[in-house]
């Protein structure tokens, strides 16, 4: 299972990259492998601000429906358009072309009461 180190994690299981400005926000490997085949994401936030752990959408596998959380407060500017013909990007490429959304953080400080690789490792191994 890949933990980039580079990202920060939720105990919700989603992931935060940030690049200058914005950030890209996704669900981790090990979520992706616990839902199972995903087959629909729907997201309807784009151009909302959404507050730190609130849901900004939801993600559907075959046997289960997910709400997505927002891992710090922010705009969300683009949804990842590929996910509505290709939602399996997210099995397939959960830190790549599978992302969610991209956001504008509203507070960086929000960044540090994220898990590191290591502290999300050791929270799904127990």
């Amino acid at each position: 299972m890949n933990f980039p180190a580079d990202l920060k994690y939720t105990e919700d299981h989603e992931w935060i990259r940030v690049e200058g400005d914005v950030a890209y926000v996704g669900i981790t490997d090990y979520a992706q492998g616990e839902l199972g085949e995903i087959v629909y994401v729907d997201i309807t936030t784009e151009g909302e601000t959404v507050a730190r752990e609130e849901v900004f959408g939801t993600i559907e596998a075959v046997k289960t429906v997910s709400d997505l959380f927002m891992p710090v407060g922010g705009e969300v500017l683009e949804i990842n358009a590929e996910l509505e013909d290709n939602p399996e990007l997210v099995n397939e490429d959960a830190y790549g072309k599978g992302w969610l959304i991209k956001i504008a953080i509203t507070d960086k400080a929000e960044l540090d009461g994220l898990l590191s690789a290591a502290d999300y490792q050791k929270m799904i191994a127990k």
